[in-house]
């Protein structure tokens, strides 16, 4: 893995990052894991990736779609650390492809529960242990749909994510005075269980035709820029920026 790249860059650092369980966030939970991190991560609703995990990294489970879930978690976190280095906000997911003129209130409700209020509580929650690190960071995952608007079927989805993009420009600039840099990464389509659910095959095939690199994104693709935006070594001075990944897809 291209992570073996930052050796033990994290010793020492504490790193808490929701979503977790399988995809993109377990990527970048155990890429920070393998450069020296202590790990603090949050599987999602269900347990069943926990045994993916080294012993050592200590893991959470609970349902984001629930605001006492969220305070459970920001809770669990303080029980468990007197300070975070890195806080990712990863936990999110489209729920289904709902039609503007048939969603529910439930749906609705759902999608923007998880994908926006929850990187708000979180982050709001977890500040105190961020600004007792003397240069701590967040780096929140977004999509390339925030910018794109997304296909058919996904524009809450797409749209909760352009809040937290634009959630991360405007947290960047408060927090700069505490030395908290807040970014965001960008995935475009990353052949995970994410798409393998919510587009077909046939969509997805036609979709890697017209990325210039000519292939979908892999989650391992995507976990070296969540560690190189966590670090201040490597990025100090980048604060309020959404990284694209997404092979030159627009």
């Amino acid at each position: 893995m291209a992570t073996r790249a930052f050796g033990n860059l994290f010793a020492g650092k504490t790193v808490v990052i929701t979503g977790a369980g399988n995809g993109i966030g377990k990527a970048a939970a155990l890429a920070f894991h393998e450069a020296g991190a202590s790990v603090i991560a949050h599987l999602g609703r269900s347990d069943t990736h926990k045994g993916d995990f080294p012993a050592d990294i200590v893991t959470w489970t609970g349902d984001f779609t629930a605001p006492e879930q969220q305070q459970a978690f920001v809770d669990f976190i303080k029980s468990a650390t007197q300070h975070i280095d890195v806080l990712v906000n990863n936990a999110g997911t489209m729920f289904g492809r709902f039609p503007a003129d048939q969603i529910t209130d439930t749906q609705y409700d759902n999608i923007v529960e998880l994908n926006q209020h929850a990187v708000v509580r979180i982050t709001r929650g977890l500040l105190p242990e961020l600004k007792r690190a003397p240069e701590s960071s967040i780096v929140n995952t977004v999509s390339i749909s925030a910018s794109t608007g997304g296909s058919p079927g996904s524009a809450v989805y797409s749209a909760s994510k352009a809040f937290v993009s634009t959630y991360s420009r405007g947290l960047a600039r408060e927090l700069a005075p505490d030395g908290i840099r807040v970014n965001a990464v960008s995935p475009g389509v990353i052949d995970t269980d994410f798409h393998s659910r919510y587009s077909s095959k046939e969509k997805l095939e036609a979709t890697r035709k017209q990325v210039p690199l000519q292939r979908l994104g892999t989650a391992e693709d995507c976990a070296p820029t969540f560690l190189f935006l966590a670090s201040s070594a490597l990025s100090g001075y980048i604060t309020g920026q959404v990284i694209e990944i997404n092979g030159g897809q627009r």
